[in-house]
């Protein structure tokens, strides 16, 4: 098996063990645990808090002490178990803990997975997409798996599911090409836990600009990961897990244009129509509903293509190429504290503030003939956040002309 292949069959799984559990979960705390609003906007924060910790433990054990890929065997594994417990626990003094363990075992994933991709491929900007589409396809089949086949939305059978897949990935992942820790012996400092050495990035406009956009849209980005499964649920859309990896389908076009997209018209118009379409997603779920609105929702759930890859993954690869090989490592760590950390926490407590205000006093509690909130309401907070960003955006980043373009 090829290194390229190897490392798409690394991703497949990382995102098929993400995309089981955490679509899902709101509604399954919602609906069967009957979590509040806020506890599910808490419980969709804990992947933030461990990705605020998750630096520090990058620092001192993968950096130093452990091949990245053994790494990886070791927290999936880890992993494994953790979640199996989680889905045990139906109350959320417990379940909180518990979930939070788990995401500290997760979320460092995410990072080795990328650093052991950009160590193994020549072109990051050519290569990268090609090898990440495949978790947009493991999120896929992970949709259709737990909405199609097991209709386990409101069921703790998603996180058994994941469980499972962490030890498929955990045995899977000692078949990586060997990734040497790239600071072997050297002392841990926090600068470089946080990546802190990307700083001095932050000189230059286009790249402060880039962070805070960033940082920024988390904020809104958050209301969708959390609460689009109990609005789908809610207004009675059949099969919604399932009809949600229709986004992740559109996703995988939009990956492979990606490298053209950039060389064609720039990162500075791929990453505004990103953040665009953020806004008009949620401005399309506000407008919708389950009957002749239903055309809305759809619209919705397919523009996470846009969505997803022209801001994120144009980032990632427009942070690798701004930073050089000598920060890049650094940058790319300081980016994911910044989002995945501070951004989605924030958004995790504000999305469930936002929620709980717009709920509908008539409907009794476990009611399942009424619509418990006011979903345009709700939806119209995200929209005008992403619209707002996407302005602030538009008039300040000025990235250099040759940014992101892949090379030839």
């Amino acid at each position: 098996m090829s290194v390229k292949t190897r490392l798409s069959v690394m991703m497949f799984l990382q995102y098929f063990i993400w995309g089981s559990w955490f679509v899902t979960m709101g509604t399954y705390l919602g609906q069967t645990l009957r979590f509040t609003d806020g506890q599910v906007g808490l419980a969709y924060g804990a992947t933030a808090i461990a990705a605020l910790v998750s630096p520090f433990f990058i620092g001192i054990v993968a950096d130093r002490f452990f091949a990245t890929e053994k790494l990886l065997a070791i927290l999936h594994l880890t992993g494994a178990l953790v979640m199996w417990l989680v889905s045990t626990q139906t109350t959320f003094g417990t379940f909180y803990p518990v979930l939070i363990l788990y995401a500290l075992c997760y979320m460092p994933t995410l990072s080795l997975t990328n650093s052991i991709s950009f160590h193994h491929v020549k072109d990051p900007a050519r290569d990268f997409p090609l090898i990440r589409v495949l978790g947009t396809i493991g999120w896929i089949v992970a949709g259709i798996v737990i909405g199609k086949v097991l209709h386990a939305e409101a069921l703790a059978t998603p996180m058994r599911v994941a469980a499972g897949a962490s030890v498929v990935m955990g045995l899977f992942a000692l078949a990586l090409p060997h990734t040497p820790p790239r600071a072997a012996g050297a002392p841990f400092s926090v600068r470089d836990a946080l990546g802190l050495d990307a700083l001095q990035l932050m000189g230059r406009a286009d790249f402060a600009t880039f962070v805070l956009g960033s940082f920024l849209l988390c904020i809104p980005l958050q209301f969708y990961y959390a609460f689009a499964n109990p609005f789908l649920n809610e207004i009675r859309v059949a099969d919604p897990a399932f009809i949600q990896t229709f986004g992740q389908m559109s996703e995988i076009g939009f990956m492979l244009l990606l490298p053209f997209a950039l060389k064609r018209y720039g990162i500075k118009v791929i990453m505004l129509v990103g953040m665009l379409a953020w806004a008009l997603r949620y401005f399309a779920f506000g407008a919708g509903d389950a009957g002749s609105g239903m055309w809305l929702i759809y619209a919705g759930i397919l523009l996470p293509g846009i969505c997803y890859d022209f801001f994120f993954v144009a980032g990632q690869i427009y942070t690798d190429e701004t930073a050089g090989p000598k920060i890049r490592a650094a940058a790319q760590g300081f980016i994911n504290f910044v989002t995945n950390g501070v951004g989605y926490f924030i958004g995790a407590w504000v999305s469930g503030g936002v929620v709980g205000r717009y709920l509908n006093a008539d409907c009794a509690p476990g009611a399942v003939d009424c619509i418990r909130h006011d979903w345009a309401s709700v939806w119209r907070v995200p929209a005008l956040g992403a619209l707002g960003v996407f302005v602030l955006f538009l008039l300040l980043f000025r990235p250099s002309s040759h940014s992101a373009a892949p090379r030839t």
